[in-house]
């Protein structure tokens, strides 16, 4: 796909412009809705055996396990007591088709062996974010040469936890992920099972545990249609370098925050609120990018130089100078953008931990895992600034006018995308 350089340099950045924007406009409204969460908490309660406590959303577990174990009878009854509370009469009247899907798709392992699951005691229904799950438990019997070493040399076990519930290959979501928290022997800790990165060993080095978080921060930027919309309404609506790094951070300070805050209990919101403002955010902040063009005179009878060399942002710069308020060189419209970006992080930074399921106190024992999975989302955030920043300024260079309406075309585009899922995700239609 790499074309001559000489041939494309003019259109090179408005290819890649659409090319980034096509194929959110095709993915699904709901970028988060479409997604999954398992919770999994592993731990030793005797020697020789893991018990797991695994969490999963109701409805997407009937309907791969019925497909799965080709059951329509567990589909029909399992979608017709859905949120009624008789959930776990379904899920016990067919638990062999639960435990058969489940079991073949979540596996422990014990030095290479693998244990033995059976259920213990029945199916629970909780509650997540206003969503269904089912709640079992499983111990798995491993054989072990001595309990708690390997070999009997008093080397640790080593415990391998591997998940695919749920797997892209069902195609009823895209990109589930295991939450893993574990006291194994005297192991503890947390890790993030993606599609990716399907297994965790207990004997694992910290800094492939990490990689694992980073990997899967920078997944969750990449294909997360929301956020790269977000990032290149950012890009677009950047007249300057320092306008588009002024805004990255003030949107990565804001959503650390929350993000962090979520991780550690403190603020929580349901993604029912949380959904429809990201989108919200993606509408305004495209939509002030057209807004402003228009209000600096672009369709007026200035044309391109009233866009490009505003008479009132030079007028209230002026102001801003006389009353102190433009050290860093930013007029009214600046700071207003600003403070927009910084709210809406706020925002994201709670949809970033929704992805991950982190709503409740627990989640100490992740946290220098989410600073790691922050860490993955910035560095792929700073990359495609690097990336698409950069031709834009080089074709506003050698084609102004081509660059401008590229950038109205594109805001004005992605400003309609976030409108219809705002809408779409109020209504609950994603």
């Amino acid at each position: 796909m790499r074309r001559s350089l000489t041939v494309a340099a003019a259109s090179t950045p408005a290819a890649l412009l659409s090319f980034l924007v096509l194929p959110a406009l095709a993915a699904p409204a709901g970028a988060h809705g479409f997604t999954s969460t398992v919770y999994a908490d592993a731990s030793t309660p005797e020697p020789g055996v893991v018990r797991t406590e695994l969490g999963l959303e109701y409805d997407l577990l009937v309907v791969s396990a019925a497909e799965y174990q080709d059951d329509r009878g567990f589909f029909d009854e399992g979608m017709a007591v859905w949120e009624t509370g008789e959930e776990p009469t379904a899920l016990a009247a067919h638990s062999d088709t639960v435990l058969g899907y489940v079991t073949d798709r979540f596996e422990v392992t014990a030095d290479g062996a693998v244990c033995t699951p059976t259920q213990v005691g029945g199916f629970e229904i909780s509650e997540r974010d206003g969503v269904p799950y089912a709640v079992l438990v499983l111990d798995h019997a491993c054989s072990v040469s001595e309990p708690g070493t390997a070999g009997g040399a008093g080397e640790p076990v080593d415990h391998e936890v591997r998940s695919t519930l749920f797997g892209d290959d069902e195609g009823y979501v895209t990109g589930t992920t295991t939450i893993l928290d574990y006291e194994l022997d005297g192991a503890t800790g947390s890790a993030a099972l993606t599609q990716h990165t399907p297994s965790f060993s207990t004997v694992e080095h910290w800094n492939e545990r990490m990689g694992h978080f980073f990997a899967l921060g920078a997944e969750h930027l990449l294909l997360g249609p929301d956020h790269l919309l977000f990032l290149l309404a950012l890009i677009v609506g950047s007249r300057r370098l320092r306008d588009v790094v002024l805004a990255a951070t003030s949107f990565t300070l804001a959503h650390s925050v929350t993000f962090m805050l979520a991780a550690l209990g403190v603020v929580s919101a349901p993604g029912l609120v949380v959904e429809p403002v990201i989108a919200l955010s993606i509408a305004v902040v495209a939509a002030w990018h057209v807004w402003g063009l228009r209000r600096r005179g672009v369709w007026g009878p200035q044309g391109l130089e009233g866009a490009l060399e505003p008479a009132r942002a030079r007028l209230d710069r002026a102001r801003l100078d006389r009353a102190g308020l433009d050290r860093a060189g930013l007029d009214r419209a600046d700071w207003f953008r600003l403070g927009t970006v910084f709210a809406f992080g706020l925002v994201h930074g709670l949809g970033f931990a929704g992805a991950l399921g982190i709503d409740e106190p627990f989640s100490w024992t992740l946290l220098w895992s989410l600073l790691v999975f922050n860490v993955g989302i910035e560095v792929v955030q700073l990359g495609i600034i690097a990336v698409v920043f950069p031709l834009l300024v080089l074709l506003r260079r050698r084609a102004p006018r081509v660059a401008l309406w590229t950038g109205v075309v594109v805001a004005s585009g992605v400003a309609l995308v976030g409108l219809f899922w705002f809408v779409q995700r109020l209504l609950g239609l994603g």
